[in-house]
């Protein structure tokens, strides 16, 4: 009994089947009354949309997948394509990579997919897995990831006319030369370049969905590191020496713009602190130890930013940025700068342990940078136009012998000058003749009256005198000798010092120069480029 009505369960199915879900005829027109809405299958009930989908996927089952869907295989298929651009998800300078989140847009008849609407419950479109219909071959050319597949599956808009409307997600990463020299005022253009990687034009066409020239940003979420600056498309149709077909390509082109909010406070800021710091270099004394230390440090820091600059720049890049360079060439000039004031400082301490500076360094720095740098007048002493005659020892000696008179002696003292003797520089003064006149009178008892017995005492007091007087012009020899050879040595410090402050400020102005000349050429380079 339970196998009778299983067979005549089967046969109630079998005659269903046959009266209402007959394979597609007439150019794939599926074939159905009008007057049900719904059929069973295995004791259930379908809707109309679920069983033309099945008829239209069991007839591309028996036609076959591979293949173009035209009727003649001479035909040239016609594939509408665009993007939509949805995100830039990263921009590698690294590795030369742009990552981005679009949107697929393809669009073409499918012979295979049409049916008639007033036969199907008016149904005018469906969806159907893209597993099970053929798909063209439009891939990314300049396609840069490990990946195998960069789209994700999404089923197929399907019109009664057979017209498809496929827009699967996709994250592309795609290859693109990145131009870094006016990093972080930068610029990138990158193309993607989509065509079909087995058909050339006269079997397969691509071209802009209803003349779109460029990609969709209607749906863009903007970038917190990158603008779009411009974005176009442009089919291309190219003929390759192995072939001798056309095969024509779609090539979006995107320009970017760094935002620079975030590279300066990281990199521009600090360089430009770094180098308002390094003139202090300058400005620190020549003697001060400190000098070097400000040197070495501001190197170090220089030295970080450009590690930091090497982490957002590519390795093998054709160019450096130019913010590159500039650091390099304030790190040399650091460099220079720390050499110099190590020149500077030997100079200042020279003077102590060697002799006069020669005569062609001071022409040079003394008489000559210091007066076009204009401090000469700074290092010039002030003179004393009222000159007075100088009385010596040696002077007075020389003429004691010829003199008794203590007061004609001293008298004739003052009237001396100092070029009648050159070689003696001790001066007697007014006290010292007055001092002499009372050695003489205290020497000679009160004058004139006295015995000739103690004129013999009076000339040994006298010769005794004599000798006592060349004992201090002696040592008055001696320490003006002294004080001549350390006042000489004052000098030739004085002058290695002032060598030393002229050179500093020298070395200022050329770092100031060369920094500018730098600044310039850069500046030049990036509102002239090539």
């Amino acid at each position: 009994m339970g196998n009778l009505q299983a067979a005549v369960s089967l046969c109630i199915t079998l005659c269903c089947l046959w009266g209402w879900d007959r394979p597609l005829v007439d150019g794939g027109t599926p074939t159905s009354s009008n007057s049900n809405r719904s059929t069973t299958s295995g004791g259930r009930t379908l809707s109309r949309e679920k069983q033309l989908i099945r008829d239209l996927i069991q007839n591309y089952e028996q036609q076959g997948r591979n293949g173009r869907p035209v009727a003649d295989h001479t035909h040239s298929l016609l594939v509408n394509f665009s993007l939509s651009l949805i995100q830039i998800m990263d921009v590698d300078e690294q590795n030369q990579v742009l990552k981005t989140n679009v949107w697929y847009h393809y669009k073409w008849v499918d012979q295979l997919l049409q049916w008639t609407p007033a036969k199907h419950d008016h149904i005018t479109s469906v969806r159907v897995p893209s597993t099970k219909i053929w798909l063209p071959d439009i891939l990314l050319y300049n396609f840069a990831d490990d990946r195998l597949k960069e789209r994700r599956d999404a089923l197929v808009v399907v019109q009664h006319t057979g017209e498809v409307l496929w827009m699967p997600q996709a994250m592309l990463n795609s290859s693109c030369s990145f131009n870094t020299l006016y990093f972080p005022f930068d610029k990138q253009t990158c193309q993607l370049k989509f065509g079909s990687w087995t058909y050339n034009g006269l079997k397969l066409d691509v071209d802009f969905i209803d003349g779109q020239g460029a990609m969709d940003v209607s749906d863009f979420t903007p970038n917190n590191e990158w603008t779009i600056v411009s974005n176009e498309g442009i089919k291309n149709v190219q003929y390759y020496s192995c072939c001798p077909e056309p095969y024509p390509d779609i090539t979006f082109t995107l320009t970017i713009r760094r935002r620079v909010a975030f590279y300066t406070f990281i990199l521009i800021l600090p360089c430009a602190l770094l180098s308002l710091l390094t003139m202090v270099i300058f400005w620190v004394p020549p003697e001060s130890p400190a000098k070097l230390q400000i040197g070495m440090n501001i190197f170090l820091a220089f030295f970080v930013l450009l590690l930091l600059l090497a982490d957002y720049t590519p390795r093998a890049a054709a160019s450096i940025p130019l913010i590159g360079a500039y650091f390099c060439l304030s790190m040399i000039m650091i460099t220079l700068s720390t050499v110099m004031a190590c020149i500077v400082a030997n100079m200042f301490f020279r003077g102590v342990r060697t002799s006069r500076a020669p005569r062609w360094l001071r022409s040079c720095v003394i008489d000559g940078l210091a007066r076009v740098l204009c401090m000469r007048q700074s290092f010039l002493e002030p003179r004393n136009d009222v000159t007075t005659p100088k009385k010596t020892w040696s002077t007075f000696v020389s003429t004691y012998r010829s003199f008794s008179d203590p007061e004609t002696l001293c008298a004739k003292v003052h009237l001396l000058e100092v070029d009648d003797n050159p070689d003696s520089k001790a001066e007697l003064d007014d006290d010292d003749c007055a001092g002499l006149q009372d050695l003489f009178a205290e020497a000679s008892g009160a004058g004139v009256g006295e015995e000739e017995g103690e004129e013999e005492d009076w000339e040994e007091e006298a010769a005794h005198l004599v000798t006592e007087v060349g004992s201090i012009r002696e040592m008055m020899t001696l320490l003006e000798e002294r004080r001549d050879s350390s006042e000489a040595k004052m000098r030739h410090i004085k002058e290695w010092r002032i060598i030393a402050v002229v050179l500093d400020r020298l070395f200022f102005l050329v770092y100031i120069a060369i920094n500018l000349l730098g600044l310039a050429a850069i500046f030049v380079r990036v509102l002239l480029p090539d």
